[in-house]
């Protein structure tokens, strides 16, 4: 048997292979990356539900899909697959990254956490009142909170989109902001679009929660073993009539934020298991079992170098960001224009309303509330964030688009209603986004005019 040692040149597909991988993980690391994808995923939705093969768009998503065992068998059309489970482990990383602000972030403390706090519920209290002043009568008001909330990889993809030139506190308050809103969304999307609530469940999703922090207390630190602790907490839900993505939202504000407890250091456990292993690796001995219980070892201190929450939430990212979003966009960004009649049942001022709330209610709101709470002396605003960089946030809260279109279905369930109010949010995104990426280029021109001012006096000669 041949030894291929460190030197050896690797072959040429190899090389290839390696570079594209290397390529790939670039790319899916940069933050526009997944807004661009989520946009051409609403795109082609769009394109295909009004083209000559609509009736196949509207097809796919009725596909029924079961899953059972035995005589056991639960059956659901796609949508409510992608809607109602996968949906889940987007509100999880939502919960997880909620869970990071608070123990290390932006929300760590009120006084830090006390301007975008303010700012978000400008942000969601003005478009629901910008919203039901053209929609104050049943059941269009039901909509009230479908542009409240903001789409956080949109809004972050866009503002990556005008470079590093903009000050990295200003990232900071938007994420700090989207987050917020997406905890108030969290708590509408429970509190007001539950329905009525069949309380028998609670009782299989308290044995789900138990479960995990059963095995939390056991110092369980892989991740597949929460898989059945959190598919039972999905099922009480479901049960209970409250929407069965509030699980995610759940399991990860439960994600712990340090490591496990172990004996031994992850990196001592590392560089002497290191050690143990090149040793053993020179010698002749074949002792394959205990070789492979060196490396669980190096498996598990490599595992645990990470808090559960970081490593999670890196891990599933990409799939999120990449596969979840914009398959969730394709399902459901896809408007009939064809079918639609927005003279009916008030459906242009459900159109109208979400778009103006989306557009001039979210920065109004933002915008409003920021400078009442700085001048009531409150709070101040962070080191490189000025009042323009606020609007710019503003502007770009304004692009609600998943979250928005989410609790849109929740909120109507007249088939030509949702149309309107999916036309509105993709509209007043659309909109937003526009102008959040013209006002940034204006911040940004006249910060290299300034700079170019201040490079261009001469310095007095002594």
């Amino acid at each position: 048997m041949t030894r291929h040692t460190s030197g050896q040149a690797l072959p040429r597909v190899q090389l290839l292979a390696e570079r594209a991988l290397a390529t790939f993980e670039r790319f899916i690391h940069i933050q526009a990356a997944s807004g661009v994808i989520l946009l051409i995923a609403a795109a082609t939705a769009l394109i295909w539900a009004n083209s000559p093969w609509a009736p196949s768009y509207h097809a796919l998503w009725h596909t029924p899909l079961s899953i059972g065992l035995g005589e056991l068998a639960f059956s659901q059309p796609l949508h409510f697959w992608i809607n109602d489970a996968l949906m889940t482990v987007f509100f999880l990383v939502v919960g997880m990254e909620v869970r990071r602000e608070i123990h290390e972030g932006s929300l760590r403390n009120l006084r830090q956490a006390g301007l975008p706090i303010a700012a978000a519920f400008g942000g969601v209290m003005l478009p629901a009142i910008v919203y039901l002043l053209f929609n104050g009568a049943a059941p269009r008001q039901d909509g009230w909170a479908v542009p409240t909330a903001t789409d956080i990889a949109f809004a972050l993809g866009l503002l990556a989109l005008l470079g590093r030139s903009i000050p990295a506190n200003v990232r900071v308050f938007l994420l700090a902001l989207a987050i917020i809103d997406d905890i108030v969304a969290v708590l509408i999307i429970a509190l007001f679009y539950s329905g009525g609530l069949d309380y028998s469940g609670f009782l299989v999703a308290g044995a789900g929660l138990l479960l995990v922090l059963g095995l939390q207390q056991m110092g369980i630190g892989t991740a597949y073993a929460y898989v059945l602790p959190g598919a039972i907490l999905w099922v009480g839900l479901l049960m209970t009539g409250a929407h069965p993505t509030l699980a995610g939202v759940a399991l990860g504000l439960m994600t712990p934020v340090i490591p496990i407890r172990m004996r031994e250091r992850p990196l001592d456990m590392l560089a002497r298991l290191a050690g143990e292993l090149t040793g053993r690796a020179s010698s002749t001995s074949k002792d394959l079992e205990h070789m492979s219980e060196h490396l669980r070892q190096l498996r598990l201190a490599q595992r645990e170098l990470l808090p559960p929450v970081v490593r999670m939430q890196s891990l599933l990212h990409p799939w999120v960001a990449f596969g979840i979003m914009p398959l969730f966009a394709l399902a459901n960004a896809g408007i009939s224009l064809e079918g639609m009649d927005l003279s009916v049942d008030g459906a242009l001022w459900v159109t109208t309303g979400i778009m103006l709330a989306l557009l001039a209610g979210k920065p109004l709101g933002i915008v409003g509330m920021s400078w009442l709470v700085v001048r009531l002396g409150w709070c101040t605003l962070p080191a490189g964030v000025s009042w323009a960089s606020i609007w710019l946030i503003g502007l770009f809260a304004g692009v609600g688009f998943t979250m928005s279109i989410f609790i849109a279905m929740l909120a109507f369930s007249d088939p030509n209603l949702l149309g309107a109010a999916k036309l509105g949010v993709l509209a007043g995104s659309a909109l937003s986004a526009v102008l959040g990426l013209l006002w940034g280029a204006l911040l940004l021109r006249r910060r290299r005019a300034a700079t170019d001012t201040v490079a261009a006096v001469p310095v007095p000669s002594n």
